[in-house]
């Protein structure tokens, strides 16, 4: 227990640096508005990592209908803001798009979380499409020309306590009874069955919850930059994330966090590169899987509990032996 509580003050100070850090550099300039807008990305594009994460990395279901969710967020909170421009109207229209996002999950998820590998990603392709078709032919969403003019009610500090939100949700999730459920049904899914465990229950309850994390994402995107479009959920977006969690490493919540912070630095240092950028890009995506086939970080991850654990265990030993 004591280790528990070392381990949620580590972390709480952790996240308490890194927003001293960035008000620290916003308020000596360093942090300027170009900073500004790929800190927010990077904030933006770890949320919608983690959560695709928990579907493809510790669930082990291939999606590839995260831009889908992260539309439905970004729809909710662009359409009831444009009537309700107070922060409080933000937090309402990310509920909604959370609970929009939890009741379509269930529905494409009950019938198609029975599939594996290359058909439950056709599935939820399609199921993205679905939702990127209805936006695009929808008045109240403005058809193809999106919605514009939405107000900007999100800034860097929201983004950045979104972000640590997800990621120590997701990560007690997954260490949970629940999350350990979920995992067993990946590794084994004969095996978890076997043991009594409902497979179709917890790969569904890991869909869900990702679509539903997803759906914040969207909501923040849609605020911070104030315009979306249809265009911006299609299938290249949902492929954009996934690219994130394969190169930071399936399975590792750090590996998602490093891989879109270096993601994110690279697309900015890229920019005055003009149309050579995706080219440049795709070769350092290239060789950078060639050299970590596994990811950044593999299955690995930084764990301030188990050093805690291992550092009390030396001492206990020294103790022992002197």
């Amino acid at each position: 227990m004591k280790i528990r509580w070392q381990t949620i003050a580590i972390w709480i100070v952790c996240m308490a640096a890194g927003y001293g850090i960035i008000y620290a550099g916003e308020m000596t300039g360093v942090v300027d508005t170009f900073i500004e807008n790929m800190l927010v990305m990077m904030g933006i594009n770890i949320i919608l990592a983690v959560s695709l994460n928990l579907i493809v990395g510790f669930s082990g279901q291939f999606s590839l209908g995260h831009a889908g969710f992260m539309a439905i967020g970004a729809y909710a909170t662009g359409i009831m803001t444009q009537t309700e421009s107070t922060f409080a109207g933000l937090i309402f229209s990310m509920v909604t798009g959370i609970a929009l996002a939890i009741v379509i999950a269930l529905i494409v998820g009950i019938p198609t979380l029975r599939l594996k590998g290359d058909y439950l990603a056709i599935a939820t392709m399609g199921a993205a499409e679905i939702i990127r078709l209805t936006a695009n032919n929808l008045k109240i969403t403005n058809g193809p020309a999106g919605l514009y003019n939405i107000p900007q009610l999100v800034s860097w500090p929201i983004v950045y306590i979104m972000m640590c939100l997800t990621i120590i949700i997701v990560a007690n999730f997954v260490h949970s009874k629940t999350g350990r459920a979920i995992r067993a049904v990946r590794n084994d899914e004969l095996a978890a069955t076997a043991m009594g465990i409902n497979a179709t229950k917890y790969k569904l309850m890991a869909f869900v919850m990702g679509g539903s994390l997803a759906a914040v994402g969207g909501s923040l995107y849609a605020s911070y930059l104030q315009s979306i479009a249809p265009s911006n959920f299609n299938i290249m977006e949902s492929v954009s994330i996934l690219i994130i969690v394969v190169l930071g490493g399936i399975g590792s919540i750090t590996g998602s966090v490093i891989a879109a912070i270096v993601l994110g630095a690279i697309d900015t240092i890229l920019q005055n590169f003009g149309s050579l950028r995706m080219v440049i890009y795709a070769v350092m995506l290239i060789v950078i899987m060639i050299a970590k086939p596994s990811g950044l970080m593999g299955r690995r991850k930084f764990s301030i509990g188990k050093w805690l654990t291992k550092r009390a265990a030396k001492k206990q030993a020294a103790v022992t032996e002197s």
